[in-house]
């Protein structure tokens, strides 16, 4: 009896055909993984994950035709799928085999079936070792026109619980008086305009209040600004995705880091989750600087 609730996921394929950057893409998301585990290993593999504490929920294993190197055959490899004490799926990545041959002479490696060598060889061999394997599989995905950064999106297509993470863009803001965030790529200075700390019906509030919002919208210079911020990185996301780099962080920073700041980055965090983009902010100093207004203003 099927005991286990941990769902696994097993990726096979080609040598060649990205397992370990599918694999990475799986890491991200949250799976335990493990690259290369001999098939014979599996259901070790399973108990031990069942038995962590916390519970691992869903994991993901590379298995490709250097079983082959332990003596193992496509058969004796299903029966050890089919012994499994946890529900499993299987994504099997092929790529055309001129692709094949062309990555391996980029990256000058040796094929793990092939001879002194000769890696069209033991791409032919690979594809009769693993095509018992292809014909069990939930999933094929062809990657042979497929980029490194593309891959969350391959496969995003065919795990519907994947959570793409292909960018997202952090909006933070900040006080400049207590320094600027060290892993900030973007620092966009916002002390250009009118200070609602000074306007009394303001200094209460944050930039997250309609009223400060409306009155830093309404400076003439902050609009056309936010849109020229705007501009820029519509143009810089791209190029940044394909430097794989997942996270962007935009800094709006103003004296305290409750008012001006605040406001500029609910605004620029509304236009990108409006364009579909996935959005997070923070607010970095605005309960430390209420709470020095409240000392200033209230008990002074």
């Amino acid at each position: 009896m099927k005991v286990s609730q941990m769902y696994l996921l097993i990726v096979t394929g080609l040598s060649g055909a990205g397992k370990s950057l599918a694999l990475r893409c799986l890491e991200e998301q949250g799976y335990f993984c493990v690259d290369n585990l001999p098939s014979s290993m599996l259901q070790e593999f399973v108990s031990i994950c069942s038995k962590a504490t916390p519970a691992i929920q869903k994991a993901a294993v590379t298995i490709d035709s250097r079983e082959s190197l332990l003596s193992h055959s496509s058969t004796s490899i299903a029966a050890a799928f089919d012994a499994l004490d946890a529900p499993y799926e299987m994504l099997f990545l092929d790529t055309r085999d001129d692709v094949l041959m062309k990555r391996y002479n980029e990256v000058r490696r040796r094929h793990p079936l092939g001879e002194a060598g000769d890696a069209a060889t033991g791409v032919k061999r690979e594809r009769v070792f693993l095509q018992p394997l292809r014909d069990r599989a939930n999933y094929i995905l062809d990657t042979s026109d497929v980029k490194p950064k593309d891959f969350p999106r391959l496969i995003a297509k065919v795990l519907p619980e994947y959570e793409c993470k292909c960018m997202t863009l952090l909006f933070c803001s900040f006080g400049y008086k207590r320094g600027v965030p060290v892993d900030a790529d973007f620092v966009l200075d916002m002390r250009f305009m009118t200070n609602p700390f000074y306007i009394p019906e303001l200094r209460a509030l944050s930039g997250l209040d309609a009223p400060v919002q409306q009155f830093v919208l309404a400076q003439p210079s902050v609009v056309p600004f936010l849109d020229g911020v705007e501009e820029m990185l519509k143009k810089l996301i791209p190029l940044y995705e394909e430097q794989d780099k997942n996270i962007l962080r935009i800094c709006f920073g103003c004296t305290g880091g409750r008012h001006r700041s605040v406001a500029a980055a609910e605004e620029m965090a509304r236009r990108f989750v409006d364009s579909g983009m996935n959005v997070r902010i923070y607010h970095r100093d605005l309960t430390t600087e209420a709470a020095d207004i409240h000392e200033r203003f209230e008990n002074g």
